[in-house]
């Protein structure tokens, strides 16, 4: 009889959380390779793309799809946290006018800045694409043009109810320069203008009818094994004692983060209708590279679970999914996947943190996890 009783109880709450009404029609996506679901292999701006290939995707979908990591990135947890299907590339989609469940217009490499920008300093060569934030926010306004023509109000309902992540991005637009000697004083320099960047695509979303934004900062690159393995130095001051990340590109990322902020609470003053939400991907990552046992990554967080050789595995003349490259057994175990990009196993833990609310400001409004 009881038996009977918690299976009842338990029938009628899971009917009842089963038909709970999804908090987001949609999710839009913006930003660089720690979120593209596929659009720079579509492109085809890469003659031989190792993304292209196992064994990038072997964790999850058992094959590669366009995704820098071993499976599924932060999007991709998002996107299942909320109940939404994995958001198609948008140079997939082929139905004009169609109400898709989420679009992402992301694409590995792209910088927050204009390619203009880097040509005029002399290192536009470096890109791996030209698909700048502001060539996504036109391929996003063409996408709402297609919606829109037929029913307006319908339309402003949609991106109403819809989720919109502005980046991850601005990491590439200091990758590039420092890969061929920038130092950190020249890069601050950019960041003001990386921020602006940023911050006008958010604007412009707003403008296009956006409501629920999310806009990130940047990763710890200290703690990068390309970033360890370039700028490896036997000075030990230069490493933070507690994790082994260089401090002083910690410290870069940080202030990123810190001009990133002060211009999100510049545009919450601008648009008091909208929830603008900075996401902290910077400490919800030092979590797991601060104390790796404690999240399972018993191989290291620094170390590249696929790559050619060296302290951090990040060999550039054999990077992961090239000849020389070899890749770790359980990548699971492994915070670090390719020397630049992270595992399934970091993503889901920093995707977590920001559903649940504890490194987001403001917290997600429908967190449910």
């Amino acid at each position: 009889m009881k038996f009977l009783v918690v299976l009842t109880i338990f029938l009628y709450f899971g009917t009842i959380s089963s038909s709970r009404p999804k908090p987001y029609k949609a999710i839009f996506n913006f930003g660089d390779s720690l979120s593209d679901t596929g659009n720079l292999l579509l492109s085809g701006a890469l003659t031989f793309p190792a993304i292209g290939n196992l064994p990038y995707g072997e964790t999850f979908f058992r094959r590669p799809t366009g995704r820098c990591s071993d499976g599924r990135l932060v999007i991709d947890f998002i996107a299942e946290a909320f109940g939404l299907p994995y958001l198609p590339p948008y140079l997939s989609l082929h139905e004009k006018g169609k109400y898709y469940q989420g679009v992402n217009f992301a694409v590995a490499g792209a910088t927050a800045l204009d390619s203009k920008f880097f040509y005029q300093q002399k290192i536009g060569s470096l890109l791996s694409t030209n698909d700048s934030l502001s060539v996504q926010l036109d391929w996003f306004k063409k996408f709402k043009s297609s919606l829109c023509n037929s029913n307006k109000q319908d339309c402003e309902n949609y991106f109403k109810r819809s989720l919109f992540l502005v980046g991850e991005i601005g990491g590439n637009d200091y990758n590039y320069p420092f890969f061929v000697g920038g130092t950190i004083q020249q890069l601050k320099a950019v960041v003001p203008l990386v921020v602006e960047a940023i911050t006008n695509a958010t604007s412009a979303l707003i403008e296009e009818g956006a409501v629920e934004l999310v806009v990130p900062g940047n990763l710890p690159i200290g703690c990068s094994a390309l970033y360890l393995t370039l700028f490896q130095t036997p000075n030990e001051e230069n490493y933070d004692p507690r994790n082994g990340c260089l401090k002083a590109f910690n410290s870069f990322s940080k202030y990123h983060n810190e001009q990133l902020k002060l211009a999100l609470e510049r545009l919450r003053l601008k648009y008091p209708h909208a929830r603008i939400i900075y996401a902290d991907y910077y400490t919800s990552a030092m979590r797991f590279i601060n104390t790796p046992l404690k999240y399972g990554f018993y191989n290291g967080t620094l170390g590249a679970c696929c790559g050619g050789g060296g302290p951090y595995n990040f060999n550039n003349s054999a990077r992961c999914g090239h000849v020389g490259s070899s890749v770790c057994k359980d990548p699971g175990s492994s915070a670090n996947w390719d020397g630049v990009h992270l595992t399934e196993a970091a993503y889901r833990i920093i995707a977590k943190g920001l559903i649940n609310g504890h490194f987001t400001t403001p917290p997600l409004k429908h967190h449910i996890l």
